[in-house]
C-alpha cells in the first residue's frame, strides 16, 4: 500500500522522539495505564502523532478498562488501516494510521457496551490530542 506521507526512517528518527518512534513506526506498545491520553476527556479530535490525519473523535473514546486510550470507532473507515498481526504467539488487528502508515494500536471486537462493539485499543504515544477540534 502506498502511503500519502513517506519519509525514511532518519527523517521519522529526526521528526519522532524515541519512545514516540518505537511505537510510531516499529509498532512497540506503551505500558498499561501510563499512557498521557488515557484519562482524556476534553471535546476534541485525536490525531495521528506522526503526520497529524484525524483519526477519532472524542465522543467515541470511552473507558475500556484495558489500560489504553480505548476508541469505537474512527472519524472515517478510510482514516485507519487494518492488518492481520501474528506477532507474540498470537493472532490480532493492527491499526495503522492510513495517511502514514504509523503504527497506533490495535482493534478488538470485544466491547458490548459499545454501538459498534469494537474496541480501537491505541497508544497515546500514537496520538495527538486537539481540544475543541472537529473533522
Amino acid at each position: 500500500m502506498a502511503f500519502e506521507v513517506t519519509r525514511t526512517d532518519a527523517e521519522w528518527r529526526a521528526a519522532l522522539g524515541p519512545d514516540e518512534f518505537k511505537v510510531l513506526r516499529e509498532a512497540a506498545t506503551e505500558r498499561a495505564w501510563t499512557g498521557a491520553l488515557l484519562d482524556e476527556h476534553r471535546d476534541g479530535l485525536f490525531r495521528c502523532r506522526a503526520c497529524d490525519a484525524p483519526l477519532f473523535r472524542s465522543t467515541t473514546k470511552f473507558d475500556s478498562g484495558s489500560g489504553w486510550p480505548s476508541f469505537y470507532e474512527p472519524v472515517s473507515p478510510d482514516a485507519v488501516v487494518l492488518h492481520r498481526d501474528r506477532s507474540w504467539g498470537m493472532t490480532r488487528t493492527e491499526v495503522r494510521c492510513a495517511r502514514c502508515g504509523s503504527h497506533l494500536g490495535h482493534l478488538f471486537d470485544d466491547a458490548p457496551q459499545t454501538p459498534t462493539g469494537d474496541r480501537f485499543c491505541m497508544n497515546s504515544l500514537s496520538l495527538a490530542f486537539d481540544e475543541g477540534a472537529d473533522a
